[in-house]
């Protein structure tokens, strides 16, 4: 018998495999009901730490004989504590999460989603603990991000990896749901941050503005950028159609529901805006384009390959949201439907302004929990 670390990336691909694994979450139960880890093969567990200080005799029962066995707590330290319990009364190996609930919400686990026509490849960085999607896409020796995550190490080191150097980062909006990378990339690698002008008003930094139709080069394969703006989401939306091939729908445009209007307080006057966006001018698009957006809110919305986009055609036949013909049905459905909003979202969205300047531990608290950009 031993107790062994599960790294989140291991917890990823068993999540993403439709592995079977018990998880025995010993973190608070309002902790445990707001976020947990989930997946089609995971069975989860509630039993707070402070009920197994003096033994966990009562739980034995519970424990499936036939299944492997991880304990997750918020950080790592109580979660080390019990399984060491658990270890001696079953005789069996027991593993725990290292670096807890914190290093799942953290990891960014990157899938090819394709190769792009005339040279180039795209990758998507699903970041299962949160929900969030991001993209690099790779032409020659230089990449671009798409709506990059605070967590700009994992990017460099995949990029490192390919032997790329990222020159352009593009954010679909400012985002309220999580902490943005882009500034901080195009920092660090010399490169040019792009933010749609209208959601810029209180940014303190600069940036080059994404405007409407406007179309971004780069790479021997001279993958193309083109800029659409789509609000409705914020008053900034803006996608990003690449090659021709690919649709960016940032928050606006989910495989399962749509973005919500209320974020920024102006879910009145946006939600107009929102179904222009995905009833006229996405529906001006060619219908073949390929849907990456910026967030999921199910599993079943990844492949089998872990992968999330999906046709925009079949989108109109299949996504609630895009079926709404009547517009005040359409207004009551969005503000009927409206999830409770993100933790800290007003934090975070003054942090993606420039405006806070959040420590990292400060920045892991602010994002803790499940996304909550869609409408419900």
């Amino acid at each position: 018998m031993a107790v062994k670390a599960m790294k989140a990336g291991e917890l990823a691909k068993t999540v993403i495999n439709k592995e079977e694994l018990f998880i025995l979450d010993v973190r608070n139960t309002d902790q445990y009901d707001d976020w947990k880890v989930e997946g089609e093969g995971i069975v989860t567990m509630n039993k707070p730490y402070f009920d197994l200080i003096e033994g966990v005799d009562e739980i034995l029962e519970q424990i499936p004989a036939d299944k492997e066995i991880l304990v997750v707590c918020a950080k790592e330290g109580s979660s080390i504590f019990v399984a060491e319990q658990l270890a001696e009364a079953t005789s069996r190996d027991i593993h725990y999460l290292e670096g807890g609930m914190k290093a799942w919400s953290e990891h960014l686990e990157p899938i090819k989603v394709g190769d792009l026509e005339g040279g180039g490849s795209l990758y998507q960085f699903v970041r299962l603990g949160k929900g969030c999607l991001s993209y690099m896409i790779v032409s020659g020796n230089e990449g671009a991000m798409i709506d990059p995550l605070r967590l700009v190490d994992q990017y460099e080191a995949f990029a490192d990896k390919l032997g790329i150097k990222v020159l352009h980062m593009f954010d679909t909006h400012l985002h309220a749901d999580h902490i943005s990378g882009g500034r901080r990339l195009a920092e660090s690698t010399g490169g040019t941050y792009y933010l749609p002008p209208k959601d810029a008003g209180e940014v303190t930094f600069k940036f080059e503005p994404l405007e409407d139709g406007m179309e971004v080069t780069f790479g021997e394969a001279n993958v193309r950028v083109k800029a659409v703006y789509s609000p409705g989401h914020t008053i900034g939306s803006t996608s990003l159609i690449v090659n021709d091939t690919y649709l960016f729908t940032g928050d606006i445009l989910f495989l399962d529901s749509i973005g919500r209007p209320d974020l920024a307080g102006k879910a009145e006057d946006w939600v107009a805006d929102l179904r222009e966006s995905l009833y006229v001018r996405y529906k001006a698009l060619n219908q073949d384009l390929l849907v990456l957006p910026a967030h999921f809110a199910k599993l079943k919305e990844l492949d089998d390959q872990g992968r999330v986009f999906a046709r925009l055609g079949d989108l109109y036949q299949e996504n609630h949201g895009l079926m709404i013909e009547d517009e005040e049905e359409f207004r009551r459905v969005v503000s009927e439907n409206l999830p409770p909003q993100p933790n800290s979202y007003q934090e975070i969205r003054k942090t993606n302004m420039g405006i806070l300047t959040p420590n990292k531990e400060e920045e892991t608290e602010m994002e803790i929990g499940p996304n909550r950009c869609a409408v419900s």
